[in-house]
């Protein structure tokens, strides 16, 4: 895509204090539709960084595929919010932005003097969004507040992992970190949500949101069930409650997965095994039938399966059903669907000056398309640049940095004097 396209949020200006996978992903987001995103890092770098995984001629190991992909379309500056001379620039830079996104332990802003309130007052027009395990005092006060949490404990307490797996002895995370990109993705909806109402009312507000709070808003099993029937759900494998057939199925050389839980669907799939007499059968009369009579239904879907490779089954039955093959790595960067919809985009690796691949946007914008323009920046390659921006001269760069509030890379040295 051209880099002359305007932008959705072109001139939106984010302030980024995230570190790790959910509040980079959300700012990412953000910056993928045209935010200029300001990643505020300290000396050490966002530890991101230093996970992988790596390119295979990466010596340097502190540009992980992680941190590339949750923070491509970002400049970075490096202020050490100890210094009080960082925190001064920070304060500086904030006055001119519309968002700022943290997710420090709770507490660490307020010490910082960087607390909602105080910049509110300094920037009324300011959306201040944190993102922790279990939120902060405005969304409710919780118990856990002081808790520390990653992925794992945000899918373990949200309820995910109770539901996820084959049995209750042996819960299961789900594989990616859903428990830090769902709650960047609320994140990012509140944000937004809170910056259309401050372009009309000219008040910022703060967007609280709680990783633990997200994982449950799409744990819907968890609540409906327990809030309608008193009952507890336990894992299903691939299985979703109340709907059959929906799961994996047996083919000859492999697995599909199937959902054909409605009636019309039920019908469609009956008429291409050649048993449309499975309609009539009061077994399997309605949607509710089935579910309760599911392992039946099971039995008849797999015994027709059984006898088609995964190719046959694709032939008959895609884009009549909803069925799908099992894509793993490989096979979805040989697919033409994530080709044609651009989700595998590549930017170049610095180190190396290769091309790699990041997850592309999923929402399609007719006029304003989002793009993946800019690979992750380097530690602080952006801070002369930014800092000039914001008016500072060659002295007060110079004692930004001899004072240890701010570190000027090597390359960027020369554009101070």
């Amino acid at each position: 895509m051209s880099t002359s396209r305007r932008r959705a949020l072109d001139g939106v200006r984010v302030i980024d204090l995230t570190q790790a996978l959910a509040g980079p992903f959300c700012t990412s987001l953000l910056a993928d539709q045209g935010a200029d995103v300001i990643k505020v890092e300290p000396p050490r770098g966002d530890f991101l960084r230093y996970a992988g995984p790596f390119a295979s001629d990466d010596e340097p190991r502190d540009y992980g595929g992680v941190f590339q992909s949750a923070n491509r379309n970002k400049r970075s500056i490096v202020l050490d919010l100890k210094k009080p001379d960082a925190r001064d620039v920070l304060l500086r830079l904030i006055d001119d932005a519309d968002i700022l996104v943290e997710n420090f332990s709770a507490g660490v802003m307020d010490r910082f003097g960087l607390d909602y309130d105080t910049l509110a007052a300094r920037n009324p027009r300011l959306v201040y969004a944190s993102i922790r395990g279990f939120g902060d005092k405005t969304g409710g006060h919780s118990p856990y507040r002081d808790w520390p949490a990653f992925d794992i404990v945000a899918q373990a307490m949200g309820g995910l992992m109770s539901i996820t797996g084959t049995d209750a002895e042996h819960p299961v995370r789900v594989g990616s970190g859903v428990g830090d990109t769902v709650p960047g993705l609320f994140a990012a909806f509140g944000i937004l949500a809170a910056l259309r109402d401050a372009e009309r009312t000219g008040q910022g507000q703060y967007v609280d949101v709680a990783m633990a709070d997200a994982v449950l808003a799409i744990s819907e099993v968890v609540v409906n069930t327990y809030g309608h029937t008193g009952r507890v759900p336990g894992p299903l494998g691939n299985q979703l409650q109340g709907f059959a057939p929906f799961d994996t199925v047996q083919a000859q050389d492999g697995v599909v997965a199937l959902g054909a839980p409605h009636n019309p669907q039920w019908a469609k799939l009956a008429a291409v095994m050649g048993q449309p007499e499975l309609v009539d059968d009061p077994r399997f009369a309605t949607d509710h039938d089935r579910w309760l009579n599911r392992d039946a239904v099971y039995e008849v879907v797999n015994a027709w399966t059984r006898t088609r490779t995964v190719a046959e089954l694709i032939e008959l039955l895609g884009g009549k059903v909803p069925l799908g093959p099992i894509l793993d790595a490989a096979d979805i960067f040989a697919d033409p669907h994530f080709r044609a919809r651009d989700m595998l985009p590549t930017v170049t690796h610095p180190h190396n000056g290769r091309a790699v691949t990041v997850p592309g946007i999923p929402a399609k914008l007719s006029r304003t398309p989002g793009a993946v323009e800019r690979r992750a920046p380097l530690i602080g390659e952006h801070t002369v640049e930014i800092l000039r921006e914001a008016g500072l001269d060659t002295a007060e760069l110079t004692a930004l940095a001899d004072a240890g509030a701010t570190v000027i890379p090597s390359s960027a040295q020369e554009h101070v004097a």
